[in-house]
């Protein structure tokens, strides 16, 4: 009798034991204080692979994303997603696709979202768009020893463009302007347009100001942008159309980094000043 009531006293001791470790709050892990692993590690965040923000960019398009000289992906919108999943506790997945097929890649859930510089305008009813977080124009980029210094100086000279790029759906709106030039090419991506630039094959480039504006001032190449542009954009995150959930995710800690400084901060790393319009 003694024995059954010794292991009965040993069997409420463990039990109370065990009460008191589950009322303990949840142990700290990577991604943030006091965080459930679930939360730590984005489990519960709807991306197309647990636990991972996936994006989709064109890694020849800096300073936005790109290849950096240690062939690493580096840019702009990378620094941003990249903080961004930090601070969801995702592992970001850096995908790089071509451009004319960014639509496939998306609905196919090869990819979360795209995110580099990617224009809204035109584009507003075919995604789920976070807020614009950059403005830009597109514009023409000319040798710096050019006669071309207006668009009526680009009547019969050779103009590239990068294929399904914002810069090639403002000219389909100025068929006038196209109609005046003497070639109307279309490029894979804006380095080798701009490659061609240089070594005077083509007469102009339209792109992005942004990025030409990179190439000149931190790449010091000898071009200059035309005072005339093509249109003014905004850009923003695209998700594929009707994502409201990982849009609103994001959506709410980039407005985070824009509230701390720290878009302002990764702003001032590429471009010197800050240029970002979200809260302004």
């Amino acid at each position: 009798m003694g024995k059954k009531l010794l292991l009965v006293g040993l069997a409420l001791l463990l039990m109370l034991s065990l009460a008191a470790c589950s009322s303990n709050e949840p142990s700290e892990v990577p991604g943030g204080a006091g965080e459930t692993p679930e939360e730590a590690t984005g489990n519960e965040i709807p991306t197309v692979v647990e636990g991972k923000l996936t994006v989709g960019f064109d890694q020849n398009f800096p300073p936005m994303g790109f290849v950096g000289d240690d062939g690493e992906f580096t840019g702009f919108d990378l620094d941003l997603a990249a903080e961004v999943a930090g601070r969801l506790g995702l592992e970001l997945v850096l995908q790089p696709i071509a451009w004319d097929a960014k639509d496939m890649e998306l609905s196919s859930k090869n990819i979360d979202c795209i995110w580099n510089g990617f224009t809204i305008n035109g584009r507003e009813d075919d995604y789920t768009w976070t807020v614009p977080y950059m403005s830009n124009k597109q514009v023409f980029v000319v040798k710096a020893d050019s006669d071309i210094t207006s668009f009526a100086d680009l009547a019969g000279k050779t103009v590239v463009v990068q294929a399904d790029s914002s810069a090639e759906a403002a000219l389909a709106d100025r068929q006038d302007l196209v109609d005046t030039f003497g070639d109307y090419i279309k490029a894979a991506d804006y380095l080798s347009a701009l490659m061609d630039l240089e070594s005077g094959a083509v007469d102009a480039v339209a792109m992005d100001e942004t990025v030409a504006n990179y190439q000149i001032e931190s790449r010091e190449k000898d071009f200059v942008v035309l005072e005339e542009s093509l249109a003014a954009e905004d850009y923003g995150v695209g998700f594929l159309l009707g994502n409201e959930a990982l849009r609103d995710i994001v959506q709410t800690t980039l407005e985070e980094m824009a509230a701390d400084g720290t878009m302002a901060e990764i702003s001032e790393k590429w471009f010197g000043k800050d240029i970002t319009t979200i809260g302004k």
